[in-house]
Order: C-alpha cells, then structure tokens, then sequence
C-alpha cells in the first residue's frame, strides 16, 4: 500500500498556521486529484485547499475550529494507482521553503494585462512555460493548482450544483441558509454575500431541520456537525421568564461554586484567523516601534454644507503628507533606513467581528471625494465578504483609524511597521471656542497623531499635524 502524507502549505506570505473551517471529505472517502478537499481561514481569507492526489482518505488533522501548523500534516491518503496522479517531480503548488516563489498567491503578473496570478478571488490562467522554456518553481500556490504547465486559479468554486465562494458558504453554515435555494445574484450565477443575507432575513430558505439530514448549502454536510444548541433558551415574547440559575443540578446535589473573592470565568478560547494574526502583529509593532503621539482639534466651523467626512479627512491627510514627506514613509530599523514615498497610500482601518483589517486606500493623492467613497466602499464589501485580495491588505505609506465614529475622542493608535505614521480620528462635538469679542460654539474633530519616533522627529510631527489641521478648516 502507497501512502502520502499531505503537509499544511504555506496559504499565504509566510503564515505561521490556518484554522479548519470545513472538510469536504471524511476519513474513508476517495477523493480525485484537485478536488476541494478543506476550508481553511487564514488571517487574510478563507481558502479551498485542493487534495495534491487522488485515493482513499487515511487521516484527517483535526474538526472545524482546530488550527494546524504550517508544515504539519493536514491529511494522509492511500494513493489509488487507477486514477489519475500528478508525475513524479511535477509541481504541485504546495512547495515549502524553496526559496522565494515567482508568482505567489495575489501578486501581479507582469504582462501588460496585470492580471492577478493564483488569487482566491478567481485570477488568470498563466501557461507557466511559455515559449518552451522550463516551468519555474510556482513556490506554495494554494487555491490553485498547477496542471500541466498552466496555473488554474481558482474562482467561486461549484458545490452541489452551487456556485459560491468559500467565504459565503461559510456565512451560510453560521446564518443556517441553504444555498441550493438561493437566488445567485452574482456574474456567472455566483451566489453573493448579500444573497445569504437576504436568504437569512426571510428565514423561509434556512436549512431543513436535522431530521432532514440535508447540510448546509444541501452539500450533504454531516448533520451532526449542525446540531443546535441542546438547551435552548425559551422564545422572547409576552408570558416569556427569564432563565433562572440553579443551584442545584440535575441529581439535586448542591452545585460546586468558586470561593468568595475568586471571580468565575469562562472557559479559554484560542485565538483564531484574523485575530490570530493581528495579536501578532501588534505584539511585533509594540516590540519594534518608538511610538510618540500629539492631539489637536480640527475646527469645521467653516464648513458649507454636509460634506463627506471620511473624503475630508483622507484629503487632510494627503495635505500633510505633501507637506511633510516625512511621515508619509517606511522605515527599516534593522538597517536603520527610511523610504520616503512620492504617492499617498493610506490603509483604513475596518472593524469586524472576525478582528482588524487594513485594507489600502491606493493613490489617495490621485482621487476626489467621489472617488475616495467609492474606493472605501468597495474595500470595505471585499473586507466583509472575505473576497479581498490578499495585496489589498499591505503596502500602504501610512494609516487613519476613524475610531470616532463609534466613541472616543483621543487615542495611542498602533503604528505598524515599516509605516511611522497613524492618524486616529475622535468623535465630532460641540464646543465652546474663545473668539475675538466673545465666544462661540464650533463643531470639532479630535484627532490623534501617533507616530514613530525613530524615523521623524517632533517638529516633523507637529508641522505635519498642524498641515492636517489647516486643510480640515478649510470650507470646502
């Protein structure tokens, strides 16, 4: 018997781990040669790792929620020589540490049509060995997998006659929805995130009860694995009580509490996926960088008329970097090097429920305030759906957190490495303002500047801030 065992490959610019979101087999099925084999949420997307051969399933590592390391083993199969297998030597897009790969996953191919090569989010079909030259090393090429000599990247992958990225079906599992009776709204009959929504809303298309035996999406998932909760609590409504702790159990024993002054807690949970991730990289800026911040207020008394905020304050930003290029850069305090950046790219921050995202605001310098909502728009509908490419999240020059629109005034906004600079946006208010022969009322923004001490100094930072603050008076 031919076993293969089948290691976690790196999903993506060096993650350390991935967390099972779903397996589409279990231990004895056969399985073909790339066809989806799990759902894993890296800190960036949610991917479809594809089964490397085809035969009969020995291993699995772990359910949904357990997290594997990159490198460990992800499953082990017993090959099956009647069915087809990748030759010995070709590559299967799941290479570790052979050096720097070519094409990654979400970077740009350099022919003049820009494509993205090897996406998630559905890129271009590249013939890796063009003009009889010798495929290159493709390095870890996950939702895609090298066939012959093409990559094939993979798009909203078909499952039980559902077209559906791996995102949305697991926004389905958690919402209850069936996709196989959604209406698709997207290109190609693609079922959409806000399709699920709907789907959820209406409550007439959830999924059958689990006597049915049907999965989620209909794909004939377990049942087991949908059971709901065994003591649910008793619908709200009128003649609805409150649940009532006991203090004995079910045997009518007395039940064993904490002692006085020890507080009761709940059980711990492992970080996972995005928050994952974003532990990491503020522990890493927290060790790396020298974070000093100065607050002022933006005065929009001035202001005609309702204006986009947002638009606003990305202008001001673009302002500031013009004038002091300083803080627009990258440092590097290994070599002790600053890149300063002739355009303006700005990552916004956007908060979920799954923890922090950064996406890049590209160009910033290039776009009006129509121009900067739709681009914010549509970052923020990828960042929600978990269709945005991995690229989107990295490269930006410099950062704005607009924390006020939920609370807060001032902030110590985290500066992540190689950036030197954060602005942090407070919340609007009313207050009163000294003027020449009295006093008056103004509408103010708070705004928080934290920036790395290493690579600018005070006075950069000050005359930077006070170039913010003069474009955010400004009337329009």
């Amino acid at each position: 018997m031919s076993t293969k065992q089948f290691k976690l490959p790196d999903l993506g610019e060096g993650l350390p781990d991935a967390t099972i979101v779903e397996w589409y087999v279990k231990v004895g099925d056969t399985i073909k040669l790339d066809d989806n084999l799990v759902s894993m949420e890296t800190a960036k997307a949610l991917v479809d790792v594809p089964s490397p051969v085809s035969g009969k399933v020995l291993k699995l590592a772990g359910g949904a929620g357990d997290i594997v390391v990159t490198g460990h083993m992800l499953a082990e199969f017993e090959l099956d020589a009647s069915m087809p297998q990748r030759a010995e030597g070709q590559d299967t897009g799941h290479s570790h540490g052979h050096g720097q790969p070519e094409k990654g996953v979400g970077t740009q191919d350099p022919a003049p049509d820009d494509r993205v090569v090897a996406s998630q989010e559905g890129g271009a079909i590249v013939d890796a060995g063009a003009a009889g030259e010798p495929a290159p090393d493709a390095g870890t090429v996950v939702g895609a997998m090298q066939v012959g000599t093409a990559v094939m990247a993979q798009a909203a992958i078909a499952s039980g006659g559902v077209k559906a990225m791996p995102a949305v079906r697991a926004m389905a599992r958690k919402l209850g929805v069936d996709l196989a009776r959604v209406s698709p709204s997207g290109t190609e009959g693609t079922v959409s995130m806000s399709d699920v929504k709907r789907a959820a809303a209406d409550g007439s298309l959830l999924l059958p009860s689990p006597a049915s035996g049907r999965g989620a999406g209909g794909e004939g998932t377990p049942v087991a694995a949908y059971q709901p909760h065994p003591n649910p609590l008793p619908p709200a409504g009128e003649g609805a009580k409150p649940a009532q702790r006991s203090t004995v159990s079910q045997s009518g024993k007395p039940m064993r509490t904490q002692p006085p002054g020890v507080a009761a807690t709940g059980q711990p949970e492992q970080l996972k996926g995005v928050r994952r991730n974003m532990a990491r990289v503020m522990a890493d800026a927290h060790a790396q960088v020298v974070p000093t911040t100065l607050v002022d207020d933006a005065d929009l008394h001035a202001w005609n008329g309702r204006q986009d905020i947002t638009a606003r304050l990305v202008r001001a930003i673009v302002a500031a970097c013009k004038a002091v290029p300083a803080l627009n850069a990258w440092f590097d305090g290994a070599n002790l090097s600053r890149t300063l950046h002739p355009h303006v790219d700005i990552g916004i921050a956007v908060d979920t429920d799954d923890g922090l995202f950064v996406p890049a605001l590209r160009n910033a310098d290039m776009l009006d305030a129509v121009g900067v909502r739709a681009a914010i728009k549509r970052l923020r509908v990828q960042v929600e759906d978990r269709s945005i490419a991995t690229s989107e999240l990295s490269g930006y020059t410099i950062s704005l957190s607009n924390f006020g629109m939920f609370a807060g005034r001032y902030a110590t906004p985290v500066v992540v490495p190689p950036c030197v600079a954060i602005i942090g946006a407070g919340k609007l208010s009313h207050d009163v303002v000294a003027v020449i022969g009295g006093i008056e009322v103004h509408r103010r923004m708070p705004i928080s500047l934290t920036f790395d001490h290493r690579a600018c100094t005070g006075g950069e930072a000050a005359r930077f801030l006070a170039a913010l603050l003069d474009d955010m008076a400004q009337p329009t």
